[in-house]
């Protein structure tokens, strides 16, 4: 019995180490492992599977064509895609059914048209969560009909975004006629354009750190290019001093009026100049002339809580 015993332990002490020898990514419902995370999305095909992601720094880049897809860090934030690009777009490149990207690192992502991002999404809906998004021309980009719903939690966005190229990046670009929802993450140090654009016709975005103190070059904290439902709560906002447009923090319809803004709750929110800034930004600053409900923001000295465009 005590054989056995021992042979059991031994076993379960290597079975770890096997399926490391057998790569880094292991598809967690049949144990394969590969040596690329496109061989690994390759092999999932028009399935639903968990990608598990071994620590280590990879050069690697994959698109998803099909399927429910789950990348996930083994160990939270020891999974880093650096540089690698594909379809000259980014890292993952996400087109199936449906994918959730956890405790993954992205960083250093930069393409000729200014838009090199960590995650495209072109179609399903997508869940990224305790994820890092760094020092690229972009975090996340993408949307369009085909994807219906997209969330973010507990996520980093720093040292993102552009304007030296013909169209402006940002941190978060989506477009997106389903819910987009935004809670617990953190956005820092953007280096252009805006840190969370959207053009959706619901918003959910909470409990959320948009810290511009480091910023250069930065425009908006947020922008709902195109109007927009739904709340905004619980943020805490830092204005900084280097920035290309300071008139506004929270900016609605700037660009169209494609969605209804009637109703969109602003709410319970803390804003600050950091020093050196510019006085005298709107905190909401509204171009859709529908009726928008302020109420608890707690505004530092030198923000107008409301402008009308």
């Amino acid at each position: 019995m005590r054989t056995l015993l021992l042979l059991a332990s031994v076993a379960a002490i290597a079975a770890p180490a096997a399926a490391q020898q057998r790569g880094p990514f292991v598809i967690a419902e049949s144990g394969r492992g590969f040596g690329t995370i496109a061989e690994a999305v390759e092999a999932v095909g028009d399935g639903t599977a968990t990608i598990l992601i071994a620590p280590g720094t990879y050069r690697q880049c994959a698109v998803q064509n099909a399927g429910r897809i789950t990348f996930k860090a083994t160990v939270p934030g020891k999974a880093i895609f650096e540089h690698e690009i594909c379809e000259d777009k980014a890292a993952l490149v996400l087109d199936g059914r449906g994918s959730v990207v956890d405790g993954i690192v992205f960083r250093g992502y930069e393409v000729n048209d200014g838009n090199g991002a960590g995650i495209r999404i072109e179609s399903g809906d997508l869940t990224v969560t305790n994820s890092m998004f760094l020092d690229s021309q972009e975090g996340i980009l993408g949307g369009g009909d085909s994807v219906p719903r997209i969330t973010i939690d507990r996520s980093t966005f720093a040292g993102l975004g552009q304007c030296e190229t013909e169209n402006c990046s940002h941190s978060i670009y989506l477009q997106v006629d389903g819910p987009v929802t935004v809670t617990r993450t953190r956005f820092e140090r953007g280096t252009g354009g805006h840190y969370l654009k959207l053009r959706a016709r619901q918003v959910q975005i909470t409990g959320n750190s948009f810290d511009d103190s480091r910023g250069s070059k930065t425009n908006y904290m947020i922008d709902l290019s195109e109007g927009g439902g739904g709340l905004i709560a619980n943020n805490t906002f830092v204005q900084g001093r280097n920035k290309e447009n300071h008139s506004g923090l929270i900016v609605v319809a700037a660009e169209e009026k494609t969605y209804s803004s009637a109703g969109l709750r602003v709410e319970n929110n803390t804003a600050t100049l950091a020093p050196g800034a510019p006085t005298d930004p709107a905190f909401v600053a509204d171009l859709s002339g529908q009726q928008i409900h302020l109420s608890g923001n707690k505004l530092g000295p030198g923000i107008r809580a409301f402008e009308r465009r």
